[in-house]
């Protein structure tokens, strides 16, 4: 399999340092348009835990120009919609409208990006508003579970603490904290305009010149680095089922292993044909729900393994997860390397097929690599990764101290230090 050829893809950066990309769709009608900012919940500090996310939100509560109503009503008009998201380490505000529109997504997301005002009134309505999706994600075993998983993995520490944050923050947090924090945050320099569809370069940069030509050339932020610890920890409730997350430190985005954990992951967990769906589920109907899964960060990473299982039958999922995870070096046969690898390139290839995931991947890729992907790059280095590399990120797996989360009736869940003896 061939990557294809990216001849619409350009870059431009603007005077005052925003990077503005395009990846030119000439077959389709339509363009997905995103800004991408490089910094998260990990850049905040722990007294603003939630910060990032609440600005995300606020941004479209008003401007200088428009009101909430006006906001959702221009981007509906022209048939578009748009939205946005926070991560640990981005955030990003996206449209997707038909390519005659981009100069009216541009602008509205130009607009709210930089000229919000974080109106008092609306602020204390949002803010109810998070509260209510914090106790929503709470009362969801299968969800919360994940920052769980996140915060023992890195404790005390900003990579290691919820998007959403808390109650108690985001009901107190400032105003004036969400003002000073974009206008440190939200430099050029950390920022990139990125448009995927039928749209032409140049027009592009002039209409991000004209609409962020005023945003603040540089960024100030800081963050702890990553500090992966390892170690457990369970809430115990009244639940049907058990939700258990088992985890390992795994790479970072530019660590040589990074393709080969991906692979790792996909012959562990990672679809139907993968040894943890036929074992357990398959073989031996011991869970619905079981998957591996990877998160990279800029400088750490993790490779995790997620069940939903019962109180009587976790006792024989850990044991499974734990041996099929050092069987593979052993057992790796090449049908199993090659349909692992295939998988990811058929994943990562059939989503050039859409806007928003090309829109997303420019950004992205720029924001983390400091350049626009490559595709035949991406695809060799997965070509390359062979039994040998698979052997050497399963043993470094291994080498750290898991990291284990649980929701729900913990009472027969083995303990931590047996689970970490089985994986020694």
């Amino acid at each position: 399999m061939t990557a294809p050829d990216l001849p619409g893809l350009r870059l431009t950066t603007l005077e005052n340092g925003l990077t503005v990309a395009t990846d030119a769709m000439p077959s389709v009608d339509s363009a997905s348009v995103g800004l991408w900012v490089g910094v998260g919940t990990r850049y905040e500090k722990p007294a603003e835990n939630g910060l990032a996310h609440l600005i995300e939100h606020m941004v479209f509560k008003g401007t200088e120009r428009r009101d909430a109503a006006s906001i959702a009503r221009e981007i509906e008009d022209v048939g578009g919609h748009m939205n946005a998201y926070t991560s640990r380490e981005q955030t990003a505000y996206y449209a997707k409208v038909l390519a005659d529109d981009v100069p009216v997504a541009v602008d509205l997301i130009a607009d709210i990006v930089q000229n919000s005002v974080f109106d008092p009134a609306e602020l204390e309505r949002e803010r109810a508003v998070i509260v209510q999706e914090i106790a929503q994600v709470n009362d969801t075993p299968d969800d919360v579970i994940f920052d769980q998983f996140q915060t023992a993995a890195f404790p005390d520490q900003g990579l290691g603490r919820p998007v959403l944050g808390t109650s108690e923050v985001v009901r107190s947090v400032p105003r004036q904290s969400l003002v000073d924090y974009v206008a440190a945050c939200y430099g050029a320099d950390s920022c990139i305009l990125s448009v995927a569809g039928r749209v032409e370069h140049d027009a592009v940069v002039a209409l991000a010149a004209d609409r962020f030509g005023a945003l603040p050339s540089k960024t100030v932020k800081t963050t702890d680095p990553g500090r992966y610890a390892g170690g457990e920890s369970r809430v115990e409730r009244d639940l049907e089922q058990l939700h258990v997350i088992l985890g390992f430190r795994g790479t970072s985005f530019s660590d040589p292993d990074f393709h080969a954990l991906q692979v790792l992951s996909m012959i562990y967990g990672g679809g139907m044909s993968s040894r943890l769906f036929q074992e357990i589920r398959e073989k031996r109907g011991l869970a619905y729900s079981i998957y591996s899964f990877t998160s990279a960060y800029l400088d750490d990473g993790l490779l995790g393994v997620y069940a939903g299982t019962g109180a009587d039958e976790v006792g024989e999922v850990m044991p499974v997860i734990c041996d099929q995870l050092q069987a593979i070096p052993d057992e790796l046969e090449e049908s199993e390397l090659a349909r692992a690898i295939i998988q990811l390139k058929s994943s990562l290839l059939m989503s050039r097929e859409s806007t928003s995931a090309r829109c997303e991947q420019l950004a992205n890729h720029f924001l983390i690599h400091g350049r626009a992907p490559d595709m035949a790059e991406i695809i060799e280095q997965l070509e390359k990764v062979d039994a040998a590399a698979i052997r050497r990120v399963v043993e470094r797996l291994l080498s750290a101290p898991p990291t284990l989360a649980a929701v729900g009736p913990t009472g027969t869940l083995e303990s931590y230090d047996a689970i970490r003896a089985r994986l020694g």
